[in-house]
């Protein structure tokens, strides 16, 4: 029988959401210390929603150094570097570019999904049980616009093979059988679908999840900052709005924000906070909507309607960080939405909003204990922290419980960088 064990969890998105639901269906006692009004505020509110094991795999790829050199002087381009002296950011770019080698790309992107997998068998399974509908679509299409984006992707593709991933490699005309509403004048050379693949509204889900954690017992704060983490005796420490209380056990789940409470314990993890930008426009041609899915390899932007609308997310922006919205990335979203669905919505009239993911240069998360006693982590998801929410949750929840997680935690833990 699991020991019952305060356990505060740092963050209310939807990893950390996840994080406490399990840890509370073990028997623990949990609290969720969120800074915001409410759940999935932050990169959990501009999620893409997929949830698509198959897709997921790291940034740092093969080719990809090229792709972004030759965009970043384009008027609308998949990624912005902004030139920085910060210390942080060199060591973290140097690390990504080490990353992008062939073998390496295969180890990361074989641990991520590998979580990934497990969290949507998971999700799959917590949908059911409580009936939970968060708008989810079923099915994935990724369109190529050239043969060098379909080159690009060959090692990707190469892995869905050789892991027996269903998959379907289609022509222009195969591709708009799968999704009729494509539009004729926008020109692409290849897609591929990945029909057991989803999306969804993740902020929907992770206050659902809050709801349903909530009646077993999980208390949630709001507006409530974690200033710094302390151990002491038998358990931690915690600073809150300027008031101390203690905690049996720490989880640490708290996006970009989580190497800044971790870095005074002398627990180093090398997070960058790579902004991100979500647009989300009404639909107002049902008719001419998309069905499933779409990525945009050309400019790694993902479209995927959600009830009555349409969220296109992506662009990556790395450097100095600002609350601005900068024109060229609202362009490149635009400029997706009006390629291959221009009558379903208005996308220049979108909200759009900006978010911070936090990237570790090699792609998949850190999970588990740390070298500090009861101080825990679940960080590091990058893009794809919904689609490994409800695994890695389950993998903390099970390592503080004292019970074997249920998948191999090989690359996911923080032996992975020493």
């Amino acid at each position: 029988m699991t020991q019952q064990k305060q356990v505060a969890v740092i963050g209310g998105g939807v990893v950390g959401v996840c994080t406490a639901y399990f840890l509370a269906e073990a028997g623990h006692d949990v609290v969720v210390i969120e800074r915001h009004h409410n759940v999935a505020q932050e990169a959990s509110f501009t999620n893409a929603g997929m949830v698509a094991p198959g897709y997921t795999g790291p940034t740092a790829a093969p080719g990809m150094p090229r792709k972004i050199l030759s965009s970043l002087f384009r008027s609308e381009s998949s990624v912005s570097v902004k030139l920085s002296t910060e210390r942080a950011l060199w060591r973290w770019a140097r690390s990504w570019l080490d990353e992008c080698e062939v073998d390496r790309y295969r180890i990361n992107r074989s641990r991520m999904q590998r979580i990934a997998f497990y969290s949507r068998d998971l999700l799959r399974l917590m949908r059911d049980h409580y009936q939970i509908d968060y708008e989810q679509t079923q099915g994935v299409l990724q369109l190529f616009r050239t043969q060098k984006d379909l080159a690009l992707a060959r090692p990707a593709i190469n892995m869905l093979a050789e892991y027996d991933i269903p998959f379907m490699m289609l022509d222009a005309d195969g591709a708009r059988t799968v999704e009729p509403s494509l539009a004729s004048h926008t020109p692409f050379v290849a897609a591929l679908y990945l029909p057991e693949d989803e999306t969804g509204n993740c902020p929907l889900f992770a206050k659902r999840m809050k709801y349903i954690a909530s009646s077993m017992g999980v208390q949630f704060h709001f507006t409530s900052t974690v200033e710094a983490l302390e151990p002491e005796a038998g358990g931690v420490g915690l600073l809150i709005n300027g008031k101390r209380f203690s905690a049996d056990v720490v989880v640490v789940a708290a996006g970009a924000e989580s190497a800044r409470l971790l870095k005074p314990l002398g627990i180093q993890v090398p997070i960058y906070p790579v902004k991100s930008y979500a647009a989300t426009a009404l639909i107002k041609n049902f008719d001419h909507a998309p069905r499933a899915a779409i990525i945009d390899e050309a400019y790694n932007v993902s479209l995927a309607r959600m009830g009555g609308r349409i969220r296109l997310a992506g662009i990556t922006e790395i450097g100095p960080r600002n609350d601005e919205l900068q024109d060229h990335a609202l362009r490149t979203l635009v400029k997706v939405g009006s390629d291959w669905f221009p009558h379903a919505g208005s996308y220049a009239k979108s909200n759009f909003w900006s978010g911070t993911l936090p990237t570790l240069p090699d792609g998949p998360p850190l999970l588990g204990a740390t070298h500090v006693r009861n101080v825990y982590v679940n960080i590091g998801h990058g893009a794809h922290g919904w689609g490994m929410a409800a695994g890695s949750g389950k993998v903390v929840a099970d390592l503080i419980s004292g019970q074997t997680p249920e998948i191999d935690l090989d690359g996911l833990t923080m032996a992975r960088y020493g």
